[in-house]
């Protein structure tokens, strides 16, 4: 896998590649789950697509994980929230915690389909084969815990929310009002905290995936 990991130009196309389809499936199951749960925001915005051009964010979704994979470094990203009315939703804040942990459930569901897959197929000749593979479980398993993180508008908040006292949820509601500069606020301030530990359970999760947990 040397080869093509010093291939930068292959690694990003690959990379690119994963991302579309990880970041467009776990939005879809965002909107998936809304919709079933009552609430049509995300279907009538037109959320509730497999077009990676509806989901996908410049920042945390296109440049943010590149450049992790290039530095060589676990990658963490996240689309554009789905819009979606808690008012509507069955279980109120129950059912927004529902909403959100589809998106990072998705990822790892994939994550494991990724490592069966490469665990039943493995061809060592074939280097783009196993990289292509290897991204794809990395970064669904980074994908899963960055979004897990219980900071609005990333979904881990939803879950926290349900539990949260009512103080804490005005803040919330506050910090989500930023939207896009809640992330940036997040990323400048917080992640690089954050990132040790995140890495850890990153590469610890990848290794039990691909079998050398």
């Amino acid at each position: 896998m040397s080869m093509v990991s010093n291939n930068s130009v292959l690694l990003v196309i690959l990379a690119l590649i994963v991302i579309a389809i990880s970041m467009t499936v776990h939005e879809y199951m965002h909107g998936f789950v809304s919709n079933l749960l009552g609430d049509d925001t995300a279907r009538l915005s037109g959320r509730l697509s497999l077009n990676p051009l509806k989901h996908i964010d410049p920042v945390t979704t296109v440049l943010l994980p590149v450049v992790l994979v290039l530095l060589h470094e676990p990658p963490f990203g996240a689309a554009k929230p789905v819009p979606f009315n808690p008012y509507k939703l069955k279980y109120d804040e129950f059912g927004a915690a529902l909403v959100g942990i589809a998106g990072p459930a998705s990822n790892l569901i994939m994550a494991v389909i990724g490592g069966l897959l490469i665990r039943l197929t493995f061809v060592p000749d074939l280097n783009v084969w196993v990289t292509f593979w290897y991204l794809f479980i990395a970064i669904n398993i980074g994908f899963c815990i960055f979004n897990l993180i219980p900071f609005p508008p990333l979904d881990g908040s939803r879950v926290l929310y349900a539990f949260a006292p009512r103080g804490l949820q005005r803040i919330m509601n506050q910090i989500e009002s930023l939207g896009f500069f809640a992330i940036v606020i997040f990323i400048l301030i917080f992640f690089q905290f954050l990132s040790p530990t995140l890495q850890t359970i990153d590469i610890h999760l990848i290794g039990l995936v691909i079998g050398n947990g």
